[in-house]
């Protein structure tokens, strides 16, 4: 019975959340769909009413009543996660438009094949990663070297700065991972309750929301009619098109936070590399291995950009050495003395 008042809130809730996006939204297309979904989330509260014993009176939370003067302040696109994560269906409009000249599958496997990403996150992910530990150790080791102390202790300190952005970097990616996991799993949980209790009132706000995006509203119905028939399908289409979600994205937040740290780590010794075997002019030899580095992650970073490998490399070039240069600059008005560096 718990589990059934907690629905009927959480419907009641989207119910009051897509009205406030109604209101907010100026294209009429979009106002409509989430007033139909508004209307749609009502019916469902309904239908878990009848199994309650007693409906209690409902009272939008303070969550809900601040998150719709945020959507009336920022608009419903600015507001997409935070609309996605209270269960507001119809979100994905936010996520673009379907693409023009044959927007519509012409069977039920385009529908679920049409999502099926190719990945790619985890590189973009390592790339970043090795960026991050570059730049951050590169700095702090100009930083060091700037107040003219001992190579030694320049290893140290840049052996210590790995070690902490290292684990501060896979601490955060495996409590921002697994956060997300869980807020996607609770919600797919819910999603897949409601496509067994109520399958043709889902199927209705599915085609609601691609008549939304440019689909004929029958045509809409018949494919969505079929792809009801199909669970896991199904569940995997209302998840993406309802609530913006991607069941791909849930990923693994061991594996994340051990890539993490091993992506910063390898970015983080390439400026220690001089220091840890002796090297005369240890600070030169790290500021152009670091250069060379930086190019290369920046040229790296432009497959995901679409922009020139070159200018990719040369832009992430010239800001990592303004970063170096400006700690190396505030180093030096500490300087302790002179090491042989």
């Amino acid at each position: 019975m718990e589990d059934t008042l907690e629905r009927w809130q959480s419907e009641k809730t989207a119910a009051y959340l897509s009205g406030a996006v109604a209101a907010a939204e100026s294209d009429p297309g979009k106002a409509k769909l989430f007033r139909e979904m508004a209307d749609a989330a009502e019916t469902q509260a309904g239908i878990l009413a009848k199994e309650l014993k007693q409906v209690p009176t409902f009272e939008p939370s303070l969550r809900s009543r601040l998150t719709a003067s945020l959507v009336g302040l920022f608009g419903p696109r600015a507001m997409k996660p935070i609309l996605s994560a209270s269960k507001v269906r119809g979100v994905s409009v936010y996520s673009g438009k379907l693409p023009a000249g044959h927007p519509w599958p012409t069977s039920v496997e385009e529908v679920g094949g049409r999502h099926r990403g190719l990945g790619g996150g985890t590189l973009r992910a390592g790339v970043f990663g090795v960026n991050d530990g570059l730049v951050s150790n590169t700095c702090l080791v100009m930083g060091v070297a700037g107040a003219a102390v001992e190579p030694g202790i320049i290893l140290i300190t840049g052996v210590a700065g790995l070690l902490a952005g290292a684990f501060s970097m896979a601490a955060g990616e495996f409590i921002s991972m697994l956060s997300q996991k869980e807020m996607f799993e609770y919600q797919i949980g819910q999603e897949k309750d409601e496509l067994e209790r109520y399958p043709a009132e889902e199927a209705e706000e599915l085609a609601l929301i691609y008549a939304a995006r440019g689909v004929p509203l029958n045509e809409a119905r018949h494919i969505t009619k079929k792809l009801i028939a199909n669970p896991e399908q199904a569940l995997d289409t209302l998840a993406r098109e309802e609530l913006g979600l991607n069941p791909d994205d849930l990923g693994s937040p061991i594996g994340a936070a051990i890539s993490s740290f091993i992506a910063f780590c390898i970015g983080a010794s390439l400026p220690l590399i001089p220091f840890l075997f002796g090297m005369s002019n240890g600070v030169t030899i790290a500021a152009l291995l670091s250069g060379a580095a930086l190019f290369v992650v920046g040229a790296t970073l432009s497959l995901f950009s679409g922009k020139g490998a070159l200018l990719g490399g040369l832009r992430m070039l010239l800001i990592g050495a303004a970063a170096a240069a400006a700690t190396y600059g505030i180093g030096s008005l500490f300087n302790v003395g002179t090491g042989g560096l």
